[in-house]
């Protein structure tokens, strides 16, 4: 896939409306529906402030949550969590998308931007219309949440169509949202000439070298639950790292692939398969394959569970692996020490406990301190190096979860492959 994308510096914006796709999915208090977090708000600026200074008119747009577009998909969604049909009525519906709606991300844009924000109370409907015809260059508004329209995850040409009536010009600024062909993502792309903003093009930079043409050595740490959530970059990633580091709960299904036993560990059986060929394929073409040897065990997954550490392939029929044992840490940290570039994804162990957050602490402090060029993609280990304080030491964040591990897999995004080449 060619990651040479044409960005907004490379397009005249003055004076052009712009429907800017932004990452606006925040996290926010399930009580109140207050913001918890603005980091997705803040990582949008540059590009905002960018269109804002050079006089375009800007129409951001996003998704939050996973809301009912149709009162009938609503009460399918209540029927399977045990409700009463009879019991569900219409005003429920529209309660549940009162809670998803965009109203606080453009009060808390309004006050990062210092400028007030305009903000429109549908999608493609009479308000959204009339307020973009307003607008004015230098003004910025923000739609309601995309997914209000049924539309936008079946990429429907027509509200494709309907967003782009109101602009001159795509940007694409969602990085977590590219790996999914929506409206919002890639379908306006059809009627409009569609660039990335500055977040999508320092995503595409700079983890397109680390796998284009990394300093090496390169190697690739691979962490979580599973297996299957890593077969995509598990197979790509040999044919372009040095060494693959693999921790977490996925080690352990390797682990009984090799004959080990591994108690009640996690481990996914039908691919027990597929661990032994990756490793196959791993000798064959002379990439190293680093597995656990030790293990920090318990009898019971829970915070204050006692441990003990164990080894990998030798695991008592009533523990379960929780985190890499000190043996292994150390392996893993000297191979990381000695990269060119390292990409992580998925941490080493059960992190959110403190007692088995050890070898992923290992891991980011072996990133921090390695000189080499670090990137760490999304989810648990993006959130294990900002909750352990390492993130102003690491190269680059993703900011997609599902986009990154796509990207690592190789895969062609849909949100990256509509925009124009360079």
């Amino acid at each position: 896939m060619n990651y040479n994308k044409k960005t907004v510096m490379d397009v005249d914006v003055a004076g052009k409306k712009i429907l800017l796709r932004c990452d606006f999915n925040v996290p926010q208090d399930k009580k109140t529906g207050a913001i918890t977090s603005d980091k997705r708000i803040v990582a949008a600026l540059p590009t905002i402030r960018y269109l804002l200074d050079r006089g375009a008119a800007v129409i951001a747009c996003s998704h939050l949550g996973k809301p009912n577009a149709t009162f009938s998909s609503y009460v399918k969604k209540q029927v399977e969590k045990g409700k009463n049909e009879a019991d569900i009525t219409e005003e429920d519906w529209r309660k549940s998308l009162r809670k998803l709606t965009l109203a606080p991300v453009a009060e808390r844009l309004s006050e990062l931007l210092g400028r007030e924000v305009i903000f429109a109370s549908d999608v493609v409907g009479e308000d959204a219309h009339a307020k973009a015809a307003a607008l004015q260059p230098g003004q910025i508004m923000l739609l309601e949440n995309t997914r209000f329209e049924k539309g936008e995850t079946k990429n429907d040409p027509e509200l494709a169509k309907a967003l782009a009536d109101m602009a001159e010009l795509y940007v694409s600024d969602a990085f977590g949202t590219v790996h999914r062909a929506h409206a919002s993502t890639a379908g306006v792309a059809a009627y409009l000439p569609a660039v990335s903003g500055m977040l999508v093009a320092k995503e595409l930079e700079i983890m397109g070298r680390a796998l284009d043409d990394p300093k090496r050595p390169f190697v690739a740490v691979l962490g979580g639950a599973k297996v299957s959530d890593k077969i995509g970059v598990i197979n790509n990633l040999l044919d372009k790292a040095d060494t693959i580091i693999i921790g977490g709960g996925m080690a352990y299904t390797f682990a009984k692939a090799q004959g080990g036993s591994i108690g009640t560990s996690l481990c996914e059986s039908d691919k027990l398969d597929y661990a032994r060929e990756m490793i196959e394929k791993a000798r064959e073409r002379s990439v190293e394959l680093l597995l656990p040897t030790d293990t920090l065990a318990a009898r019971e997954f829970a915070a204050d569970a006692a441990a003990e550490v164990v080894p990998t392939n030798a695991i008592p029929d009533d523990m379960m692996g929780l985190d890499i044992g000190p043996e292994t840490t150390e392996r893993f940290c000297a191979a990381v020490r000695g990269a060119g570039t390292v990409v992580w994804n998925g941490p080493m162990g059960v992190f959110e406990f403190e007692r088995f957050a050890g070898g992923t602490r290992a891991m980011a402090q072996a990133l921090a301190d390695s000189g080499a060029v670090t990137i760490v993609g999304g989810g648990d280990s993006a959130a294990a190096v900002e909750q352990m304080g390492f993130a102003d030491k690491i190269t680059h964040i993703s900011t997609g979860g599902g986009a990154s591990l796509e990207f690592l897999e190789g895969k062609e995004l849909p949100g990256v492959a509509c925009l124009l080449d360079k």
